[in-house]
């Protein structure tokens, strides 16, 4: 019995070493990872507050600045307009999501509750459609607003982006794992399907709807191609636009410092807004089942 017992211990002992070892692999690795995903995002903010001259005489780079200086912060606000880029990107991103979100929520209930013909062959050819490149659709969707005279206006920036096939799949997936008991006990009681879809639904799905929500804008923020095509007027410009500008002018080619300083000032805005809402991203996503 004690030879038996001391085996187990010095088994247990084995195991323990081993599963220390592991845990402290998967941290290095982790940290590996963390730190050559953060790494760009420090080289952006190391040299936007770096002067142009430290900046040009380095030969070997330095991860300290010597001279730290927030002078490209305005420089690069006031050679574009990158306020008004801002807000029109503010604008356009938030009506942007908020018909979306309307648009997504109808077309995932229809899919999830309501009995129609054909319902599993349209989903099908509804999800059939990601398997087709964005270039197509940009290619058709900029033919449609030219000939509906709607370059250089809102409309023309928003509604090719008002419908997403995979936000759509996403709400459905939400809003099938609610019982179907739940749905015809709210018919028993004569709740109509309008009522139910935003007194029960909705406020099941809060988390992944308020995931979409923020993906979402991230994604309206982030745009490029899209208002590069439809936009040629400064009225119009989003913050793509405008750091494209700065970019191909000869101001921003050679005053790297302030480019990196205007990229850091449009990308703030997204970094908190990740930072707040971080949870909510993840357990939207968790959420989301394969049921259906």
């Amino acid at each position: 019995m004690e030879l038996t017992s001391t085996k187990i211990q010095k088994e247990e002992k084995q195991f323990a070493v081993l599963n220390r070892i592991g845990m402290i692999l998967i941290y290095l690795f982790l940290t590996v990872a963390a730190i050559t995903v953060l790494f760009p995002f420090y080289w952006m903010i190391l040299s936007s507050v770096k002067t142009f001259a430290d900046y040009t005489s380095q030969t070997v780079p330095t991860f300290v600045p010597t001279h730290a200086t927030m002078e490209n912060y305005q420089i690069a606000w006031t050679s574009v307009q990158l306020g008004n880029y801002m807000i029109n990107t503010l604008i356009f991103s938030t009506i942007t999501t908020a018909i979306m979100v309307v648009v997504c929520i109808f077309a995932a209930f229809a899919f999830a509750r309501l009995n129609f013909k054909g319902k599993e062959i349209v989903f099908t050819v509804f999800l059939a459609t990601m398997m087709i490149p964005m270039e197509l659709f940009t290619i058709t969707n900029y033919a449609t607003v030219v000939h509906m005279n709607l370059r250089n206006t809102f409309v023309g920036l928003i509604l090719p982006s008002v419908i997403s096939v995979f936000y759509i799949y996403l709400l459905r997936q939400n809003f099938m794992q609610v019982p179907d008991q739940t749905y015809y006990a709210a018919k028993v009681d004569g709740t109509n399907d309008m009522k139910y879809l935003w007194k029960v639904l909705v406020p099941l799905s809060k988390p992944t709807i308020v995931s979409i929500v923020i993906l979402k804008f991230i994604e309206c923020w982030n745009s490029y191609v899209w208002p590069r095509l439809v936009t040629t007027k400064a009225n119009y410009f989003l913050v793509s636009n405008g750091i494209e500008e700065l970019r191909t002018s000869g101001f921003g080619r050679e005053n790297i410092p302030a480019m990196m300083a205007a990229v850091v000032i449009v990308s703030i805005p997204l970094l908190l807004l990740f930072v707040f809402f971080r949870k909510q991203i993840m357990s939207g996503v968790a959420r989301t089942g394969v049921k259906g």
